[in-house]
């Protein structure tokens, strides 16, 4: 109920223009996003599948490969800033007895 309440004031807020600083503006007062929450109907039949977004290998490399390079050298920095002004030093256990 309250999912077809929120499409329909999402329906009627974007037929109606919006008042700004400008004027009397026609473009959409929300943006609408496409989300499924109901997988029957009224009456009982199921709904057909979304369509599918592939989201390839690719993509997730090409994501994933730069942002962990660069944590890791901010992280490398850190790292020697902390040990240069003697903040945190390790030290060096030799447990050969």
């Amino acid at each position: 109920m309250a999912g077809l309440a929120g499409r329909l004031l999402a329906a009627a807020a974007g037929s109606r223009g919006r008042v700004g600083l400008g004027g009397l503006r026609s473009g959409p007062a929300v943006t609408v996003v496409p989300s499924r929450s109901e997988t029957v109907t009224r009456s009982g039949a199921i709904l057909p599948k979304p369509p599918k977004m592939p989201f390839g290998l690719l993509r997730v490399f090409t994501v994933v490969i730069p942002f962990l390079y660069i944590g890791t050298q901010i992280s490398k920095n850190f790292a020697a800033l902390l040990e240069e002004h003697d903040i945190f030093v390790p030290e060096d256990d030799d447990d050969d007895d």
